[in-house]
């Protein structure tokens, strides 16, 4: 018997263990390893210019940048496309482990279109992304304290804004020599090598040569490996102007790591506030003690007196003294006010609660590690895409359970239409802002057509299976009979007010994720990587139970003070978090962000807007059903005459 009841809490400790361990940044591998021998070609990609000041993405060769001869565009998944990753090759091209110093890429004399192009990027702070065996480009950066590990800035700034000494006017100076570190792994026996960390460190140098311009065979006298005189500052910078002479140059080192392969990604993803997360836990765990507390003196105390009295009573005249929950016996399930809506509202929340959940078994798994670019993103539309079934199913059933006069094809059909659709519309008209600003994370047409295809080739259908199979299910039977005349609900205390008990709901919520809030936020809006998933699994477990205790908890109270309609307060009492979401990406935008075009707080603001929305609908799915379970096990535990 004893090991009978040890198996589970081993289990329960096995999961949490394994979560934690993922929680640090294990991983498996989007991709299959490369092996590389001495002398092969390594192939330098570039990828789209971002800057945080404006969050518009830009394609590497929309400035005048050297070109190889034929620019070819990576294959790319649907999650890149829509992130505004533009992946094209290069005319960086290294050899393993042959260092190169002091290579011409070109020269190129800027026209005043060009310049003032430059000038804007670096004015708005934008950054140069290459990748190198599918490992991103980063600057390393030395921390105050010289010990402790660099941190690593993703890209590099196209250029610097300076003055010349003496001088107070503001000149724009470019990078154009970088000087790029490879490291790798190397196999002893087989004398093959892996790409284990791809730097460089930017230099503006105005480059001179003697002679006559022969191309990339040129000797500059500015960068001369035989003259041992080689780029180690920007002392004399290349300015930006127009009719200015650009020569574009690298050099590239090789240097051996004992970093293996399978642990490249680990410097990027290194935590070094994981404290905070501690901390985030540990916060929402004592939220969701206090409200355990309470449920469970609610259900032990409150509810077993309260039972057991009703269940004792005998005489007519005791009957009519009752007081509380069991008052309104025979109102509470009276179906609400816009039955049809709370349904379609119920199954879109049963969408993305599915969604959400195997998106993070997955990626605490490793499966959507930031080595499979655009993979997270790829697999939560299409995720999102097949519980449309579950969407339908849910809402279908729960229209049966009210008997609502309409039929189960229209709520299939809002279910269908109503969510997708306001987030489609915001995210057309943002995309066709962004496409009128020439940015690269403008979705093409025939990416747009891909989601529309995904939309109602596919989602459509399903939510149409689902709810013909939930309508061909048994209705759920309420425990107690439905008076045919509805009870007068009496005036109720200042504290029950609805609006504000639902907007007293919310804040416990929302208080459980607000700080793993703040580090979503800066991975989606300040370029950085995003890989704690780990903790992220467990806020989103505290976060269902807040959820359905806060909700339960005063949907008890309701109760008791003899007011039966809790359907939508039950779902808008937990719901009413997205709005604190809302504001809190509001504060966020005017505390941490710098963007500086109008279009770019548009974009921000109206994605928020669709995240918000998004929460709004899963919180109240779950505090919804969370209620739908407790009032039918409390009026089931009780004798009705």
């Amino acid at each position: 018997m004893a090991i009978g009841m040890k198996a589970p809490w081993v289990a329960v400790a096995l999961v949490f263990c394994s979560v934690i361990l993922a929680s640090n940044g294990f991983y498996l591998p989007g991709v299959a390893p490369a092996d590389f021998q001495k002398g092969d070609p390594l192939l330098v990609k570039v990828n789209k210019l971002t800057s945080i000041k404006t969050q518009l993405p830009y394609s590497y060769y929309s400035l005048p940048y050297c070109k190889p001869d034929v620019i070819l565009d990576s294959a790319e998944n649907l999650g890149e496309v829509l992130r505004g990753d533009r992946i094209e090759n290069s005319p960086y091209v290294f050899e393993m482990r042959e260092p190169q110093m002091c290579r011409i890429v070109c020269k190129i004399k800027l026209n005043e279109k060009e310049a003032k192009e430059l000038k804007e990027k670096i004015e708005e702070e934008y950054r140069v992304n290459m990748i190198l065996d599918n490992l991103p480009l980063v600057v390393p950066i030395k921390r105050l304290d010289q010990e402790a590990a660099p941190i690593y800035q993703h890209g590099f700034h196209v250029g610097v804004k300076g003055q010349y000494s003496g001088s107070k006017d503001e000149k724009y100076f470019i990078h154009n020599h970088l000087s790029f570190l490879v490291k790798y792994h190397r196999d002893e026996e087989k004398d093959l090598a892996r790409i284990v960390g791809f730097e460089v460190k930017p230099f503006s140098v105005k480059h001179d040569y003697e002679g006559e311009w022969a191309g990339n065979k040129t000797k500059l006298s500015t960068c001369n490996p035989h003259a041992k005189h080689l780029v180690a500052n920007s002392d004399s910078p290349q300015e930006v102007d127009t009719g200015k002479e650009i020569i574009f140059s690298y050099d590239v080192a090789f240097k051996e790591s004992e970093v293996k392969w399978a642990s490249r990604w680990d410097t990027y993803l290194l935590m070094t506030d994981d404290q905070i997360h501690w901390f985030s836990i540990v916060n929402s765990l004592m939220i969701v003690l206090f409200l355990s507390g309470m449920v469970a003196m609610i259900m032990l105390r409150t509810l077993y007196r309260d039972i057991s009295k009703y269940n004792q009573l005998e005489t007519q005249e005791e009957a009519q003294e009752e007081t509380g929950w069991k008052l309104v016996h025979g109102d509470v399930f009276r179906p609400p006010a816009n039955a049809d809506w709370l349904c379609v509202y119920a199954g879109t929340g049963v969408q993305f609660f599915g969604m959400l959940l195997v998106t993070m078994i997955f990626a605490v798994l490793g499966f959507l590690s930031p080595s499979n670019r655009g993979g997270l993103m790829t697999a939560m539309l299409l995720l999102w895409v097949f519980m449309g079934l579950f969407a339908g199913y849910s809402s279908s059933r729960l229209h049966k359970t009210f008997k609502s006069a309409s039929d189960w094809k229209s709520v299939a059909l809002k279910t269908s239409f109503t969510f997708p659709g306001v987030a489609f519309g915001i995210f057309f008209v943002l995309n066709c802002l962004v496409w009128g600003e020439k940015s690269s994370g403008a979705v093409p047409f025939t990416t747009m057509f891909a989601l529309i295809f995904l939309w109602f080739g596919i989602s459509v259908p399903l939510v149409f299976i689902g709810s013909y199979l939930g309508f061909k299910k048994p209705a759920f039977e309420d425990p107690v009979k439905t008076n045919k005349i509805p009870r007068q609900i009496p005036e109720q205390a200042w504290y029950m007010n609805p609006v504000f008990s639902i907007l007293i709901g919310g804040i416990l919520p929302f208080g459980a994720v607000f700080i793993e809030l703040f580090f979503i936020l800066t991975s989606i809006w300040l370029n950085q990587f995003y890989y704690i998933f780990g903790f992220l699994f467990l806020v989103f477990i505290i976060l269902i139970v807040t959820c359905a205790e806060i909700s339960i908890v005063l949907c008890y109270f309701q109760l008791c003070s003899e007011d039966y309609l809790w359907w939508w307060r039950a779902y808008l009492t937990s719901g009413s978090s997205a709005l604190y979401l809302f504001l809190y990406a509001t504060f966020y935008f005017f505390t941490k962000l710098e963007i500086t075009r109008v279009v770019s707080g548009v974009m921000y603001f109206g994605y928020m807007l669709i995240a918000s929305y998004a929460f709004f609908v899963l919180t109240g799915t779950i505090g919804f059903y969370a209620c739908f379970v407790f009032t039918r096990l409390i009026y089931s535990s009780v004798k009705i005459d």
